[in-house]
């Protein structure tokens, strides 16, 4: 089953998107959506990088819906004041 929910995406433009939420009582991945492996180097042992893999109780999916107007900067007729505030 589903859980929708509406989420800000940001590429390539800021908007509104309908998207997937993992089961917040899955006993895989514990609400997180997944699981994320580490992994070392095997002759140093040092950290080489991590891996995620993605659990069954959701689908990592989004659907934009509707952009989210660009706010332009407002300054204020004249340019800004010299003087100070009190």
């Amino acid at each position: 089953m589903l859980r929708l929910r509406l989420k800000v995406i940001g590429c390539p433009r800021r908007a509104l998107a309908l998207t997937d939420t993992p089961r917040p009582h899955c006993p895989d991945c514990r609400g997180a959506g997944g699981i994320e492996s580490f992994y070392g180097d095997y002759d140093t042992g040092e950290y080489a990088g991590s891996d995620f893999h993605f659990c069954d109780c959701w689908t990592a999916w989004s659907v934009p819906l509707l952009p989210l107007p660009r706010w332009t900067r407002r300054t204020p007729p004249g340019g800004y004041s010299d003087e100070p505030p009190f």
